[in-house]
């Protein structure tokens, strides 16, 4: 059996993450966020600099325009029902795995609850009133009370200081079902429609499984399970069917696809500045491999990654960062968890043009500690 290393994961981990010696040249942002198995889009502007830092003079414009102008791009729900990017070919195979999850446990009282028969109604309910038609929240909702009955529209979700009705709970499924996904902005207001037509495919997990691995892996179903938020025996039977080898990645089994058993020899190299929820932290996992030493207490929230941007230096999170706007001028304050060498240092300069170069501004670094939170 294959023996390999931290470093060796790590290096492979980050140049297929576009986050190695050099950025995906002529990769374009569909083909990056293949790669990256899904992009992380709850914070959108985070979202759109995680594609456009990996690939050579993109910005977030050339992100917002495969998204919303060539279509390569949808904004859905993904992984553990948060918004994400997904590339718009692979949208078939992502419905078939994540429509397959299970249900869980509702996390909601049962005066909040719909029964299984009412969450498919308004799943189909969905489904119906927004093909052909792209629809504001207060528009979709009104169309699903109308579909379902008043029950849907009852105020009884606390969300952001209001309430939601109660219909509302069942829109992650909805995303996972292929019944929903963002449409462009109506002003300032947010607008979904029906995802773009396609063949459905059967082996929708498997892919998935072979996609997360041949980008995080080696990896186990339990991590797999987390990332994607579903049960363990789900992601075991995804295991099953897609085709893998088993090595020993630190001493521990886990898994790569089935002949993907290359490594680097050489240790990971380079300093990047990864922004909040980068896929590359909250799909890479043992935490304690990534986040070493101080690194788990600082910049991890309760053991969860991405609500802090982190500063990765030879692939390890060796400090946080954080960024502010003022007009076409960004301050970019990234505290320090480690020494730097004067290369890494010019390194860390570079990343932060590029930043500026990302988000269309002019930026300016301050090393110091940073005060602002972890983002909810």
């Amino acid at each position: 059996m294959r023996e390999v290393s931290w470093p060796q994961v790590s290096a492979r981990r980050l140049e297929r993450a576009g986050l190695g010696a050099a950025p995906w040249g002529e990769t374009d942002p569909a083909q990056a966020v293949a790669a990256m198995c899904g992009a992380h889009a709850q914070v959108m502007s985070a979202g759109e600099a995680s594609v456009a830092l990996r690939l050579d003079g993109v910005t977030r414009q050339h992100v917002r325009e495969a998204l919303w102008r060539e279509c390569s791009l949808v904004k859905t729900f993904g992984p553990r029902g948060t918004v994400h990017l997904l590339p718009a070919r692979d949208l078939p195979m992502w419905v078939s795995a994540m429509s397959s999850v299970p249900p869980g446990r509702s996390p909601f009282p049962e005066s909040v609850k719909m029964t299984p028969e009412q969450t498919e109604q308004v799943v189909e309910a969905i489904r119906e009133v927004l093909t052909g038609a792209e629809m504001t929240i207060d528009e979709l909702s009104d169309a699903v009370v109308a579909a379902t009955g008043p029950w849907a529209g009852d105020l009884v979700m606390p969300a952001f200081q209001v309430m939601w009705p109660r219909w509302r709970q069942a829109m992650h499924l909805a995303g996972h079902r292929g019944a929903i996904v963002f449409g462009p902005g109506r002003g300032r207001k947010v607008t979904y429609t029906a995802p773009p037509p396609a063949q459905p495919v059967a082996d929708g997990l498997g892919g998935l499984v072979r996609s997360y691995l041949t980008a995080y892996g080696p990896a186990t179903p339990d991590q797999f399970a987390q990332w994607a938020g579903g049960p363990v025996r789900w992601a075991a039977r995804g295991f099953e069917e897609a085709g893998l080898e088993e090595v020993l990645f630190e001493g521990r089994r886990a898994w790569v696809v089935a002949g993907d058993t290359v490594f680097p020899e050489d240790p990971p190299r380079g300093v990047r500045l990864l922004p909040y929820f980068d896929a590359y932290v909250v799909a890479g996992r043992p935490r304690e491999l990534l986040y070493p030493g101080p690194a788990a207490q600082r910049a991890l929230a309760g053991g969860q990654a991405g609500n802090f941007p982190v500063l990765l230096v030879d692939g390890e999170v060796r400090g946080v960062w954080h960024q502010k706007r003022s007009g076409n001028k960004i301050d970019i304050t990234v505290e320090l968890l480690c020494d730097l060498t004067s290369a890494q240092v010019r390194e860390l300069d570079e990343q932060v043009e590029r930043v500026g170069e990302v988000l269309e501004g002019r930026p300016r670094l301050t090393i110091g500690p940073v005060s602002v939170g972890p983002h909810a």
